[in-house]
């Protein structure tokens, strides 16, 4: 029975992760969230784990009421998240914390010699040196759960000693794909919501309306399969049916294929190298009858090229580009700032925070800080 922990069990991928938990009889070692309470107090009388964590410390009083019959250990912040990741007790710890708030767990998890199923793009944008030299160091396995990283990872088995020419990302493309600048100027939160294909919460959901999706995984996918950024393509596949493919240097295509549902991946980096049954549905291509591929627009979608050029340019740009957008993300979703003026905070945090190298884990959070107040100093201006 393979003992897993998960950090953010109340969200999106966390809650599917558990399906998965329920189909192949997991045991679940413990467990976090944000800050929804009900949810994890209910999470945890039905899978009974030695350790849960609420990351709002002001919940920590109302969780403990829920939970005063049960004999677990209630745990709080940074530090609660910290200490599940650094326990013995599981055999895998799945990251699906949004943000920045996922690097530090990432890295206690590493440094306790874990493997990692990992949902949080956030580590490897902003800490994704340290994190793959660790995790080397080490000798844990980082198994990729975005559904793009996923279908590159799967289409890499058996092929390790061959040669790469690109990888092939995928992209939905998102809620406006086809707009222009113009079309976008008036958008509110709740038309950036509306995904075409997946179910997520509400801060991918806004990277992927912005393409800030696909520019976080361009750099996830520099870092996971150690690729100069010249090596990734991203092609705009709305159908979201080809997860993402590799090219090999006999022009050779190999790609994964199935239906837009999380638990496929999830599934496969909790349980890897096993494939069995999946709590989801087949996948039928005369169904879908055609499959479409098209070119990204860079110049409606700034945030997808502030990325790239993040990771083209290396050191703590991308850190920067990370904090900035959270930011920008969590104002634009506050109906504080404009849709457009997202990516007009990334860009100008790119030109005016101070770079450098990463050395370490204080030196990411630094630049996070400084993006992060750039992009507060320029609402506050307005």
């Amino acid at each position: 029975m393979k003992k897993v922990a998960i950090l953010g069990s109340t969200g999106s991928i966390g809650t599917q992760a558990l399906d998965v938990v329920d189909k192949h009889g997991m045991q679940v070692t413990a467990l976090a969230a944000n800050h929804n309470v009900q949810m994890l107090a209910a999470q945890a009388k039905k899978y009974h784990p030695e350790a849960v964590c609420i990351f709002d410390p002001s919940k920590a009083e109302a969780l403990q009421n829920l939970l005063k019959d049960e004999r677990i250990e209630i745990l709080t912040g940074m530090d609660g998240l910290c200490e599940i990741a650094s326990a013995k007790s599981h055999d895998i710890l799945l990251n699906s914390v949004v943000g920045m708030v996922g690097l530090l767990p990432t890295l206690k998890a590493i440094e306790a010699g874990t493997d990692i199923a990992l949902a949080n793009k956030e580590t490897l944008v902003a800490g994704g040196s340290l994190v793959m030299k660790n995790a080397a160091e080490k000798g844990v396995n980082i198994y990729p759960v975005d559904s793009e990283h996923s279908a590159i990872y799967q289409s890499l088995q058996g092929n390790s000693m061959n040669r790469i020419r690109k990888v092939i990302l995928t992209a939905s493309g998102g809620p406006f794909f086809g707009k222009t600048k113009a079309d976008l100027a008036n958008v509110r939160a709740a038309d950036a919501l509306k995904h075409p294909n997946w179910n997520m919460g509400n801060k991918i959901t806004i990277d992927s309306a912005t393409l800030m999706n696909k520019g976080l995984e361009f750099i996830e996918a520099k870092w996971l399969f150690d690729l100069d950024p010249s090596q990734i393509e991203i092609v705009v596949h709305r159908q979201s049916v080809l997860h993402s493919a590799v090219e090999y240097e006999d022009y050779a295509v190999i790609g994964q294929m199935g239906v837009p549902d999380m638990k496929i991946p999830i599934q496969y980096a909790l349980l890897y190298p096993h494939r069995v049954e999946c709590p989801t549905r087949p996948l039928s291509l005369t169904d879908y009858g055609t499959l479409t591929f098209e070119k990204p627009d860079y110049d409606t979608f700034d945030c997808l090229r502030c990325a790239i050029d993040a990771i083209t340019e290396g050191g703590l740009r991308p850190a920067i580009v990370n904090g900035a957008n959270e930011e920008a993300v969590w104002n634009f979703l506050g109906d504080r700032i404009g849709f457009l003026e997202i990516a007009e905070l990334v860009r100008g945090a790119m030109e005016h925070v101070q770079g450098g190298e990463v050395r370490c884990y204080e030196d990411v959070l630094e630049a996070d800080k400084a993006a992060r107040a750039y992009v507060r100093e320029q609402i506050e201006k307005k």
